[in-house]
Order: C-alpha cells, then structure tokens, then sequence
C-alpha cells in the first residue's frame, strides 16, 4: 500500500489516533474483560488470536468499512449519505455496550472537532446525535485530507492499541509484550485495510458473535474495570 502524506496529514493522522485524544477510549475494552475473567483469555497468545480473529472476521471490519464511507462522504457533502450511514452503524450494534461505547466516543470527538475546527459543524449537525465514532472519525479524516488509506491504517491501530493496553492491565502483561504484539500485527494491518477497502456496500457482514457474547455478559459482570 502506497501512502505519501504531507507533514500536515501526518501529523494530522498521529493527533486523530493518539491515546492523548480525549475521547475516552481507554475505557472500554469491547469484552476482553469478560473474556479474561472466565480464562478465555490468559496470555500473550490469547490476546493475539483474539486480535488476529477480529481483523479477519470482526466487528471492526464493519466498522473501518463505514468509516471509510463516512470520509468519502464527507469529502463531497453527502449529508444524506453521512446520516444513513450513521443509523445505518447504530443498527448493526449487537449490544447495548458496543453502541453507547460508539455513540459516547463519538459524540465526544465531535465536541472536540467542533471546538477545534468549527467549520466542520454544518456536517456534524447535519449528522445529528448520537454520532458514531467511526462517523466523526471519517469526518475529521476527510476535512483533514488525510489520505484515505492512512486513516484506515490509523483506525485498525487505534483500535488494536486500545485492546492491547485493556490487556496489559487485565491479563496482566508487560509494557513490552504489548509493544511485541502491535508489531507482529503489522502485516495483518495491512491485509485487513486492502480488503476493507474493496468491501461493497452488500459485502458489509462479519463473523462476531464471541464478541456480542462477551460483552452482553460484561453487562452483569460483578467486578469491573472496564465500561466494555
């Protein structure tokens, strides 16, 4: 995947995906803490097929394909478009938490976005609340003129930087072997963004009913870290 990006873009993609954005999701860990509870999950290994098998049939697949839709949409001032694809997401959430994570994230970045970039407000508002993650996050890519294929990468690594430090807290793990696992992701990255990318509109489903499981028991999980 070829990506050449302006100083601006690249340090426009490391400011959307930073830990630092205040977004809150550091919170959530989209069921690993369930899944560490029950010894689903208990080691380095563990954690990295979970990850693996996610990237390759997941929830988040679907998610970066909508964020990917958002962009382009964003891009030419589809505000139709942008909404469908809003509910459209909202929708397909399988739990309770899984949508209130997105919404609650969302709805934070777009708080920030319209500070920071008030000129984005008329496509934020024409989105309406609750606005999914994924949504705002596409937006602000786009209005950025960020390469799309960057955003994309940027989105999956988020997302897996994210679950790993749920991880390292809850399994536990050191720092190091998070760092380990993001690297050997890489080349998964990679392969999941291309295909993400050539997903049709009628191509949009996965495989993710270990996650719906766990985070519908993480709901009435006695002892929590997480808000997922």
């Amino acid at each position: 995947m070829d990506i050449t990006l302006t100083d601006s873009q690249f340090l426009s993609i490391l400011q959307l995906t930073s830990p630092a954005l205040p977004v809150g999701a550091y919170s959530y860990s989209e069921g690993l803490e369930t899944l560490v509870e029950q010894g689903a999950i208990a080691n380095q290994q563990n954690l990295k097929d979970w990850l693996e098998s996610q990237l390759r049939y997941g929830a988040i697949r679907i998610e970066a394909a909508v964020m990917l839709r958002a962009y382009e949409f964003a891009k030419i001032g589809d505000l139709e478009a942008l909404c469908h694809w809003n509910l459209w997401l909202s929708a397909a959430r399988e739990t309770e938490e899984l949508r209130t994570s997105s919404w609650q994230m969302g709805r934070s970045l777009i708080q920030l976005l319209g500070k920071l970039k008030p000129q984005i407000l008329p496509l934020i508002n024409a989105v309406g609340n609750p606005c999914n993650y994924a949504i705002a996050y596409g937006i602000a890519a786009a209005h950025w003129q960020i390469n799309i294929q960057a955003a994309l990468l940027g989105y999956l690594h988020s997302w897996a930087s994210n679950l790993i430090t749920a991880g390292v807290k809850l399994i536990p793990l050191g720092q190091t072997a998070g760092q380990q696992l993001l690297l050997e992701l890489q080349e998964l990255f990679s392969a999941a963004a291309v295909e993400i990318l050539a997903l049709e509109d009628d191509e949009l489903g996965c495989c993710s009913w270990g996650l719906s499981l766990a985070s519908m028991q993480h709901e009435t999980q006695y002892t929590r870290l997480f808000r997922s």
